[in-house]
């Protein structure tokens, strides 16, 4: 199963018009980014992402940590990096992250040396597949906004968690790219909860029609 996780803003941006951070999301949602954390088994993190942002998210919430533990799982979730082009500096504070780092690439390269696995990226289907060979089966989707419209647009993505943020960006850098094309389905609501700092979460999972999809 793959979560899409994001912090988006009332007019869907995920980044000012300048492109960049936006910093987006508070207290509440941090809160909600750390229980999908504990839900999953991995994480799917665009190369881009990664760069801009020079590491990944972790579950601090004691609660959520013990939560892992008594199941047997890692304090983390496996990061798992979705990269084409290989040119990941190995300056980002990623690498001094606690958790497992695995490569998921079209390509071998010499960049897949600093993590601890490396996987294909021939297509999805096989990506997915292999990963969910090595348990990595509950996978949460961080972005970016290319790596979410790719898996969109082959109906991968099982569910949606939307962080809506009291603010409004403008400019062109929407969650899902104004281009994509994006499988078509219908969604239906598992959760809505208002959150701290005016925030609302919005958790919806996609309605499989006639065994369509992923």
């Amino acid at each position: 199963m793959l979560r899409l996780v994001l912090a988006v803003s009332l007019d869907g941006r995920l980044a000012p018009p300048q492109g960049g951070a936006a910093q987006l999301g508070g207290v509440g949602d941090r809160q909600v980014l750390e229980e999908a954390l504990a839900w999953a088994d991995g994480c799917l993190i665009g190369a881009e992402t990664l760069r801009r942002h020079g590491s990944t998210c972790l579950i601090r919430a004691p609660h959520l940590l013990a939560q892992r533990a008594a199941s047997g799982r890692g304090h983390q979730p496996v990061a798992v990096v979705v990269s084409r082009s290989n040119d990941i500096s190995q300056d980002l504070h990623f690498w001094q992250q606690p958790l497992q780092r695995w490569l998921l690439t079209p390509k071998r390269s010499p960049l897949a040396q600093a993590f601890d696995r490396r996987l294909d990226l021939d297509s999805w289907s096989v990506a997915l597949a292999g990963l969910a060979d090595q348990g990595l089966e509950r996978l949460v989707v961080l972005g970016g906004a290319a790596l979410a419209a790719s898996l969109l647009a082959e109906g991968w993505i099982d569910e949606l968690q939307l962080t809506i943020c009291p603010q409004l960006l403008g400019g062109p850098h929407a969650w899902v790219p104004l281009e994509a094309a994006v499988h078509s389905g219908e969604w239906c609501l598992q959760e809505h909860r208002q959150l701290a700092g005016e925030e609302l979460l919005l958790r919806y999972r996609r309605i499989l029609i006639n065994g369509a999809g992923g």
